[in-house]
This record gives C-alpha cells, sequence and structure tokens, in this order.
C-alpha cells in the first residue's frame, strides 16, 4: 500500500499539462486560414480565466468588449475580470479590477505583457502595468475571489464598470452593505446579482463620469499594514442579492485564497483523471489534456446553492435539480454532450432536466440556434443509460418539436412535414451574407433529429410514432442532384437552384455556415443510404476524395477556416466526412485525414496557441478528445461508437466507476484488427453497453501502404 500511495503521488498532476492559453490566440497566416485575410478571423474564441467545470462563474480577464469571449491574445490592454464568459459575443456579466491613484472613466484599462502572465486549471495571474498591481483571480461554483498585491503601494480601489458587458446593460446598481462589504446586479437579457466582501474596510463608493461613461469606484481606508493585498471575495446569482450572500457564505468566506485556489485545482484534477493517457508526446498530452479542460466549461451552472433559480418564467422555484444554461446545441450535439455524459453523467441529467424544465413552459424543447439537436441529446443518453430524468415528459416535447407547428419549434416544419423537404426562396444573385432558409440544411437535421426521436420512440416502445418518424429520416435524399452528385437548394417548385456553385460558402442560404461542398456528407443515421445515391462505392469514394483535394478558392468568412481541400475543420457542418470512408472499407484513408486534423489543426499560429476554428461551446476540444482516445461519436444518438486509431498507445477511462481500458498495437493508420474482452468485433463500432463491461479495447494498427496514398 505505501508503494501505491507513493507512486500516485510521483505521478505528474493531470492539471499541469492544461494551458488555459490553447485556443485564445487568432490566425492571421493565409496558409493556415485557407485564404488571405482582410480582416480578423475568428479564433476558437475561448477564455484563459478561472473556473470550475459547468460553474456559474468564469472569472476571466477582458481585453476587448464585444469579442468573442472578452479576451484576445493579441491584445495588450486589460479592461476588467468578467465573471461570465463562453466564446460567444455575450455574457461578460459584472466587470470588476483593482485600480489605484486618479482614474479616468474612458482609459483606466492596464496594459500588461504575455511575460507576466500565467494560468492553471482554476487559477489566472496578470501583472497590471500601469498600477503595479499583481492580479490573482479563482473561483468556485458560483464565487470568485480576487487578490491584487500593491507593489507600488498607492491607495487601493476596485473600479466596478457595470454599464459595460458583452451584451446591452439596460439597468446596473452597485451600494455600500456594509463595512467591508457592497452589493449590486446588472441587468442584460437577466439580471446578474453580486454580494462582494473585502479585507479593507470600505471609505465610499462614489461615481465617476466622463461624458456618457459612468464607472463606479469603491475606496477603502488604509490598513495598518500598506503592503497587505486588497482581497475580494465575491459571490453571484441569478435570482437575488441575498442568494448571492448566502453563496458566498456557503462556499468562499471562511477560506484564504491559496485553499480556494487548491480546491479548485483539485476539482479539476478530479474530472481530468477519469480519463488517464500513457505513450504519445509531451506535446500530445498537453493538447489533449487542455481539450478535455475546455471540453467541461460549458453548459454553465444557473441555480443558486439552496436550489433556487429563475424558470423560463421568470419565476423563482427549487425543482430540487441543478438548473444549467442550455447547450450549443447545433454545435456540441455531435460529441461533446456525449463526452459530458459518459464523464459527468449526473450534469448531463441535470441538463437534460433543466431544458425540459424551460420547454415544459414554452411547449417545445430548447432547439438553439439551427435544428433541433436536443433529440440526439436526450435520445442519446438515455440509450446510454442515464435514466435520472422524466424521459416521458422530455420526450413528449420532443414530439411537439418534430410535429407541432409553431413558435419556438423547428423553423418551417410544416412545410418539411408537407413536402417532405423545404425549398429555398428565390434569391437573384446571392452573397454569403444573403438571409434566407438555409433550407438544404435544415432538411438535412431535420431528418437526423426524426431519427434520434425515432429511437427514443422504439426504446419507450411508441412503435406508431416511431413508424412516424422513420419514414422522415431520408427526407435529405429528396436534395441530392444526380448531375452534381452534392445536396442542392430547390425552389418551391422543385426546379434546382440555379447558379449553382458549390465551392461558394453562405451563412443561411441553401447551407447553414458552408457550402455544397461541406454540405453533402451529413447523413451520420444513414452512411449506407447516402452512397446508395451514388452509382456504385467508387463514384462515392471519388466525389469524397474531392472534398479533401479541391482547394479552397480563397473565399473569406469569419468561422470558416482551415482547410483541407474542401473540407473546414474550423466550423462543425462537415465534421462526420471523413468518417465516411469506413463504409466503403477505406478505413485507413479516413485515419490519415484524422492524424493531420489532430497534428496540425489545434496548435495553429506562430504562438502554437491557435486552435484551426471556434471551439464553439467545447465541440472543436471535444472532437479532439473523442478522436484521440480512438472512440467517435458519428451517430450520436446511437449508444455506440466508431473506433479510430488513438494517439496514446494506453488509455483508461472511468465510465462512472467503470474503468476500460483502449491499448493501440502498432503506429499504422490502418486498423487490422479490433478485440474487446478478447473477442473480435465485428466491424468497427462499439456499444456503450460494451465498454460498461470494463473490459480491454485493443486495436491492431498496420502501415498504410504509401502507393494508396492520394
Amino acid at each position: 500500500m505505501a508503494a501505491l500511495c507513493s507512486a500516485q503521488q510521483a505521478r505528474q498532476r493531470l492539471t499541469s499539462f492544461v494551458n488555459p492559453f490553447i485556443g485564445t490566440a487568432t490566425l492571421w497566416d493565409s496558409t493556415e486560414l485557407g485564404y488571405k485575410p482582410t480582416h480578423r478571423a475568428w479564433g476558437a474564441e475561448v477564455f484563459p480565466g478561472a473556473s470550475l467545470p459547468n460553474s456559474m462563474v468564469q472569472v476571466t480577464p477582458v481585453t476587448m468588449w464585444r469579442s468573442g469571449s472578452g479576451y484576445q491574445y493579441e491584445d495588450t490592454v486589460i479592461y476588467a475580470f468578467a465573471h461570465t464568459s463562453k466564446g460567444h459575443w455575450n455574457l461578460c456579466y459584472v466587470p470588476l479590477i483593482a485600480v489605484s491613484g486618479d482614474v479616468s472613466p474612458e482609459s483606466y484599462y492596464s496594459r500588461f505583457r504575455h511575460t507576466n502572465e500565467s494560468a492553471s486549471p482554476g487559477y489566472y495571474q496578470v501583472y497590471l502595468e500601469k498600477y503595479g498591481i499583481n492580479a490573482e483571480v479563482t473561483a468556485t461554483l458560483r464565487c470568485a475571489y480576487h487578490k491584487y498585491t500593491y507593489q507600488k503601494g498607492g491607495q487601493k480601489k476596485i473600479l466596478a464598470d457595470l454599464a459595460r458587458s458583452n451584451e446591452k446593460v439596460h439597468e446596473w446598481k452597485i451600494e455600500k452593505s456594509g463595512d467591508n462589504a457592497f452589493s449590486g446586479y446588472q441587468k442584460t437579457g437577466s439580471s446578474f446579482y453580486f454580494y462582494a466582501v473585502t479585507n479593507h474596510r470600505i471609505k465610499d463608493i462614489e461615481s465617476l463620469k466622463d461624458g456618457n461613461t459612468e464607472v463606479r469606484i469603491v475606496d477603502f481606508y488604509d490598513n495598518k499594514n500598506p503592503g497587505d493585498p486588497l482581497e475580494m471575495k465575491v459571490g453571484f446569482s441569478y435570482v437575488s442579492v441575498e442568494n448571492a450572500r448566502r453563496n458566498l457564505e456557503q462556499e468562499m468566506l471562511n477560506k484564504n485564497f491559496d485553499q480556494v485556489k487548491s480546491e479548485a485545482g483539485n476539482r479539476w484534477e478530479q474530472l481530468l483523471s477519469k480519463i488517464q493517457v500513457s505513450g504519445g508526446t509531451a506535446d500530445q498530452k498537453e493538447t489533449f489534456y487542455s481539450t478535455l479542460y475546455r471540453s467541461f466549461l460549458w453548459p454553465i451552472l444557473l441555480s443558486d446553492a439552496n436550489g433556487q433559480f429563475r424558470n423560463a418564467k421568470g419565476e423563482v422555484v427549487n425543482k430540487g435539480f441543478r438548473y444549467y444554461s442550455d447547450p450549443s446545441f447545433w454545435d456540441d450535439y455531435r460529441n461533446k454532450l456525449i463526452l459530458l455524459g459518459m464523464l459527468a453523467p449526473d450534469v448531463a441529467t441535470d441538463v437534460i432536466q433543466s431544458i425540459t424544465d424551460r420547454g415544459a413552459i414554452k411547449g417545445y424543447m430548447p432547439t438553439f440556434f439551427h435544428g433541433d439537436h436536443a433529440s440526439v441529446f436526450v435520445a442519446g443518453s438515455y440509450l446510454r443509460g442515464i435514466r435520472g430524468f422524466d424521459v416521458k415528459k422530455a420526450y413528449r416535447l420532443l414530439l411537439n418539436n418534430a410535429f407541432v407547428n409553431g413558435a419556438g419549434g423547428r423553423p418551417y416544419l410544416k412545410e418539411y412535414m408537407e413536402r417532405g423537404w423545404i425549398a429555398e426562396m428565390d434569391i437573384k444573385d446571392p452573397k454569403l451574407e444573403t438571409v434566407a432558409k438555409a433550407a438544404v440544411t435544415k432538411t438535412q437535421e431535420y431528418a437526423y433529429d426524426d431519427y434520434a426521436t425515432a429511437l427514443l420512440a422504439k426504446a419507450l416502445g411508441d412503435e406508431e410514432n416511431y413508424s412516424k418518424l422513420m419514414k422522415r429520416t431520408g427526407s435529405y435524399k429528396r436534395l441530392f442532384d444526380p448531375a452534381t452528385q452534392l445536396m442542392r437548394g430547390r425552389l418551391a417548385n422543385g426546379a434546382w437552384i440555379t447558379p449553382f456553385n458549390p465551392e461558394e460558402p453562405y451563412y443561411e442560404y441553401m447551407y447553414r455556415e458552408a457550402n455544397g461542398w461541406q454540405s453533402s456528407f451529413f447523413a451520420p443515421h444513414d452512411p449506407q443510404g447516402l452512397i446508395g445515391l451514388y452509382p456504385n462505392k467508387a463514384a462515392f469514394e471519388k466525389k469524397l476524395d474531392s472534398l479533401f483535394t479541391i482547394p479552397w478558392k480563397n473565399y473569406e468568412a469569419y468561422n470558416l477556416t482551415s482547410f483541407i481541400g474542401q473540407y473546414c475543420h474550423g466550423n462543425q457542418p462537415d465534421h462526420s466526412a471523413p468518417y465516411l470512408y469506413y463504409f466503403i472499407g477505406k478505413q485507413e484513408k479516413a485515419q490519415r485525414i484524422l492524424n493531420k486534423i489532430l497534428n496540425e489543426f489545434y496548435r495553429r499560429g506562430p504562438e502554437r496557441l491557435a486552435y484551426a476554428g471556434m471551439d464553439d461551446a467545447g465541440e472543436m476540444s471535444s472532437w479532439y478528445v473523442l478522436n484521440a482516445l480512438g472512440l467517435y461519436t458519428f451517430s450520436p444518438a446511437d449508444p455506440e461508437y466508431l473506433v479510430t486509431v488513438p494517439l496514446f498507445s494506453k488509455v483508461v477511462v472511468d465510465l462512472n466507476g467503470t474503468r476500460f481500458k483502449i491499448l493501440k498495437k502498432g503506429n499504422g493508420e490502418k486498423i487490422s484488427g479490433l478485440t474487446y474482452a478478447g473477442k473480435k468485433l465485428p466491424g468497427y463500432f462499439i456499444k456503450h453497453s460494451q465498454l460498461l463491461l470494463g473490459k480491454e479495447l485493443i486495436i491492431t494498427t498496420d502501415t498504410f501502404n504509401k502507393e494508396h496514398r492520394q
């Protein structure tokens, strides 16, 4: 036992492999972007600040307002520390920061250098040059801890810029609440309340104005020892100031900074330890654990320590579960939400209860941006054994989404049901920014959503709706143009959209954030049906090869970046395309592409801190995690995984207490053998129920013959 403890102590902490700055940089090089940029492309748009897994608080520096997460690596100034961040140009609530001396509301920000900046899971530090202040922050689930060490002396102050966030601020308030406390709120779409306690006595809170700009300054009395840091503990709540105070008292008030920082690191270590990898390079481990860390920052907690939250009506309720924000369904249903269920099933359960609660009030399950992918999340989670939610209630709402036309449900549902596909608007000379129906993408995605809901119908014994939904799962085929062998928009009269250039991207015309090439290979529920649209497998292979070989023609779009031919890894729509080689007996061709993405598309730019594109609440990160493991959610509604070649020679995964192993033999691209529990696997899929047996998956590989390479 002593030897075991010694070995565990000697093991390097997995949090030490996490670099929270990975993803914060932006690509500018045309060879990496795929075009010559005339403006800043969208990076991963992630934040480097302190947070816990799926917590309410993300305390992070703001270097530019209205810019993704609020932080961009190329920036040189820090405005404040915001306390919420996602990476979609929203949130960044309650900006607070320490200052000193005379302060201007227009220019209070401070320069900083990356050489005086550091971060680790649950911790962030930066030196504010303007004020000579070393700033450190850490967090609990619902609270932030600020520590400011004034290295040049000076009057200690906290600046609150509550008129700003990444959203429009409708109302705000800050007031003194005791000798060492102040409180208030900031109202955007909802109100975010705070209650702060400081280690220095508060003198007063003054208003500073410069034209239309107004900030508040919390001024403190000098302590007897001027070298004492200024420390501020802040509780937050979406319910009330009183709940913010209670959250602070329960989670942080009686702890010092180092204790909170250590507990935050331990919380992350516990989560990261659910996947342990051996082999691979130090660089691969850093990228792996950094992407695993990124995968668990969204959705965020909205309920308080006492269980209270504001529901979709704005009522304060307590339903006995933790209330979470909506996931970014269009982005992360593919992989992140399944990874969430694998490693944190209790959180996945409460996320489903949360979206069901919102759905019960509005009549429809939340849809988010595009598609109807709560269906995939609920079905996939239930079929993988997650049971701690009212599945019948959730299912009834999914049926509303699938069959009931109305505001809050699927757009153009009536047309989809009656025609069997969605027609595009007749628009002359469409542009990248043209606002239309994204009819091809909607038809494809509704077909898959119908499939997901059908799986749940079958599991619940509803054969009637199972049959109805399954008949609709082939809807995507009606938009396949045999002449171009691509998915193509059609007008209401059935005519194909003309002229048709499948290389030109659109945000919302025919396709959603994609072009015809990127959108033509989406049918994760029916890959054989998709292949069957072509004359034969050889014709399909040739077309799929073209996706990865026809050069990108310098089209510039904010969120379409980093290409392999026409394939865009910087955005989600075609992320399932490489795996289609599996279904025509060419698995090794898929792996060659996957290896290129794993090795070249997540550590880009001169600092090696840029992703190929937006992380989109963890989707890009989760793609890396699952493929590095050797398991991918090709059809996330199905309780199974497509086996790929992992980066590491050995992987141990803890599925809610059951540990299974993945062992790689050989370093080739071609899978020559697959066994689980000593038995050969038929094909390339392994079921979730098999992984729960806790056995060994052995992946044997051979080198792909070079003469077969493209």
